[in-house]
Formats: structure tokens, sequence, C-alpha cells
């Protein structure tokens, strides 16, 4: 039998002495799209950065791929991850130069004719025509929004973490954005966001609370 795309098991997050999640546990099956909701603070951003390998849990085991996540594999388990910032930061440059960074990587270098496909998703996500020879600087929020998105789908990974992706987005852009993900049928997708309509694009949705201290 596959093994699922994430498995999380008996997860505990605290911050600051804060217990934000206990015993937390999560099935994300392949081409399958989660969404978790739940209050501000409750530990959502957090469980997203443990599942990159950027944070550590208190207690608890992180599968991707049937693999256990640890100090060994991480590297390796964190280049079958695509992740979407809720604020995303890109550096200095044109967004065709920040396109091309990834693919500059060994990991990623036999994607770099992916790039190709940048116009025509820029384009379906309501970016202007001359949106290439922009600079990063001159990009609003949801601007850069929907250039990490692009880039994550770019580099073709086999899950996608996305942290209130369509936060800046309203309208066209974002109608554009949830169609454009309702179309990842082979990505297990794993998202954090308030906006109801990005739930409903969900496979399931999964309601989290802040533990409530002895």
């Amino acid at each position: 039998m596959m093994p699922s795309a994430l498995d999380i098991d008996g997860l505990a997050i605290s911050f600051n002495g804060k217990s934000l999640l206990r015993d937390f546990s999560l099935t994300v099956g392949h081409g399958e799209h989660v969404a978790l909701n739940g209050p501000s603070g409750c530990g959502k951003t957090t469980l997203l950065r443990c599942v990159l390998g950027f944070a550590t849990p208190d207690a608890g085991a992180i599968r991707v791929d049937g693999e256990a996540l640890d100090a060994r594999t991480v590297w390796e388990l964190r280049q079958r991850i695509a992740y979407v910032p809720q604020s995303p930061e890109f550096g200095d440059g044109t967004v065709e130069e920040v396109l091309h960074r990834p693919f500059a990587y060994k990991a990623n270098a036999a994607l770099a004719a992916n790039v190709s496909r940048a116009p025509e998703l820029l384009k379906r996500l309501r970016l202007p025509d001359d949106a290439m020879s922009k600079q990063t600087g001159d990009l609003s929020g949801g601007e850069k929004q929907r250039l990490a998105l692009v880039v994550a789908l770019l580099l073709e990974r086999k899950m996608l973490l996305l942290d209130e992706p369509t936060a800046a987005l309203d309208g066209e852009a974002k109608a554009a954005a949830l169609e454009l993900l309702r179309e990842q049928s082979d990505m297990a997708i794993l998202s954090v966001s308030h906006d109801e309509a990005l739930r409903k694009t969900a496979a399931r949705v999964v309601n989290i609370s802040t533990p409530k201290e002895p």
C-alpha cells in the first residue's frame, strides 16, 4: 500500500511557554487538499513550519511519503515540498530573475525549462503583461502571493503548503488563484486560511483550537 503524502502523529507545539497544539494528528493523501481552520495564534503556521523542518515540535512524529522527518532526512524531504508563505519576500531583482533562481540549484536544475510556462501562469493569475520585467520591490502584496504560487507550481513538488495564500487577493485575482489550485489534482495540499472560498476548494477542513491549559 502506498504511504500517505503526509502523516502527522501526536504532535505537540508550544511557543514562549504557551501550548499551541497538543496530541495533534493528521493524514493527507496524495492528491488531497486539506485545509486547516482556526483562530489566529493557534499554531497553524507553526505546524507548516514543522512539516518543512524549520521548527521542531515538542513531541510527535511527521512522515513525508512514509519517511520520518528528522535531522538526517530533512534536506531531502524538504525538496518534495513547495511552500507559499503569507508574505513572500524575494529579494532584489526582476520577476523573471526570481523565477529563474530556484532552478540554479542542483536539486531543481532538471526542471529549468519550466520557467517557459511562467508567462502563461502569470497571465492566468491576472498579473499584468509586463510582469516579467517588473522589479520585485514594486510588487503589491497580492502580486507577491501570486508570484510565489507560480514559483511553487513550476517546481513540481509532490506537496504544496499554503499559508493564507489569498489574504491579499480579491475579485478576479482570487477566483483565478482558486481555479488554478483546484486543477492541482496530483498534488497533496495542506492550506491554512481564514478564507472560506479557499476552504471550499478543499476535500476536508480540519478545525484547530488552542488547548486549554490544565
